[in-house]
């Protein structure tokens, strides 16, 4: 029990700030432009997704964690939109109320993987765990399935869903193959694994119609990766400072999985 609870006490800590770190990112990177966006999908009527609307609200996960069900078709208009948090305050306390629980869940993620792979002694090897979790969650699957804004097209969300998951797991697992296990087989299984879901490919939308301006698209893609880039790497920093102050030595999280 007591290793359960420093796991959790590292990734509760290191959860909060980076999510927070992520939210002050987004305020000013992110939502401008999500504020923009929606302006030009009130201009074309209202939701223009072909399958399933986004709600980029924290975009830690990428796409799969922030896309919406469909809404039925044949919803009374009063219904369609539903509840959503007012601009301003409301929105932004929201969306870092969102930022940290998801950062909490990754941090859970980083450290538990780390710990079974001999633990983050320091915040230098807490950044290389940060980029490795920012290749696995954020790049490899945003190849295939980029960040969206209001109104853009997207395909059915159970294809999309499907495929973000097997992505982030063949690229963890090939990224630990290199790392972990040098032999020249395992490292070709591994690079198999990397590049074979975008080989097989993203599920894509029927149209790719849409009133959002192609260069507001690359600005919010760019502005996402950047801060989802910082938020990896100041989660894997502050999971290796909080671990190695916390235990008072770097192995004893180690030494008790083992």
């Amino acid at each position: 029990m007591s290793v359960f609870r420093n796991v959790v006490f590292v990734a509760a800590i290191a959860g909060l700030l980076a999510g927070l770190v992520l939210a002050c990112l987004q305020a000013y990177a992110t939502v401008p432009l999500i504020l923009k966006a929606e302006v030009y999908e009130q201009a074309a009527g209202g939701h223009e997704h072909a399958a399933a609307p986004a709600a980029p609200v924290a975009d830690a996960g990428t796409n799969a964690m922030s896309s919406a069900a469909p809404a039925p078709a044949a919803a009374p208009a009063e219904e369609e939109e539903g509840w959503a948090p007012a601009d301003g305050v409301e929105r932004f306390s929201f969306n870092v109320l969102s930022n940290v629980v998801t950062g909490i869940g990754f941090a859970l993620i980083l450290v538990a993987f780390s710990e079974f792979a001999g633990g983050i002694g320091n915040w230098r090897q807490g950044v290389f765990w940060g980029l490795a979790g920012f290749a696995v969650f954020t790049l490899a699957p945003g190849l295939g399935l980029p960040p969206e804004l209001p109104a853009m097209p997207a395909a059915d969300l159970i294809p999309r869903q499907a495929w973000w998951i097997s992505t982030v797991v063949a690229t963890a697992i090939g990224l630990a193959l290199i790392a972990f296990r040098r032999s020249l087989p395992l490292t070709v299984l591994a690079i198999v694994l990397i590049v074979a879901p975008h080989v097989v490919g993203a599920p894509q939308p029927a149209s790719y119609d849409t009133p959002i301006p192609e260069g507001l698209h690359h600005q919010f893609v760019v502005a996402v990766t950047l801060t989802n880039l910082v938020f990896w790497v100041v989660l894997g920093a502050v999971i290796g400072v909080v671990r190695g102050r916390f235990t008072g030595q770097s192995s004893s999280l180690r030494d008790s999985f083992a």
